[in-house]
């Protein structure tokens, strides 16, 4: 008696369903990457101009000691008395403040960026002054 098995077994692989969860990848990965924003500051880089030149008489010098302490001009001043100070000079110049930022070397960055955040909150021009080592 000759029995026959009905069902073979395929050995052809379906590719429809790994396509669509592949798209289905695609889709959200791009979704989710136009969503990050990056985290950076809007730094000015030198360049060529035609402005009036600051002398470096009518800068004000906002130094950073390694311990994190502020020091505007040479005296020792508080941030939240520093972007206040600042402020008012910013007002009685019009708006057109230059400032130094003059941190020691071993300071941590976050001092550095609240100079830096302070002087953008008040539309001031700041100038990172930096110690490079050979």
């Amino acid at each position: 008696m000759g029995l026959k098995k009905r069902t073979k077994v395929s050995s052809q692989f379906n590719m429809s369903s790994l396509t669509d969860i592949i798209f289905l990848l695609l889709i959200f990965f791009m979704l989710t990457s136009t969503v990050v924003a990056p985290n950076a500051l809007n730094l000015k880089l030198p360049g060529s101009s035609r402005t009036k030149v600051v002398t470096p008489s009518n800068i004000d010098d906002v130094k950073i000691d390694q311990n994190g302490r502020f020091f505007l001009n040479g005296k020792r001043i508080d941030i939240g008395d520093l972007e206040s100070e600042l402020r008012r000079k910013s007002g009685r110049k019009g708006g057109k403040l230059d400032i130094t930022i003059s941190p020691e070397s071993g300071t941590p960055t976050e001092h550095v960026v609240a100079v830096m955040d302070v002087a953008m909150r008040n539309n001031i021009n700041g100038i990172l002054a930096t110690d490079f080592k050979d």
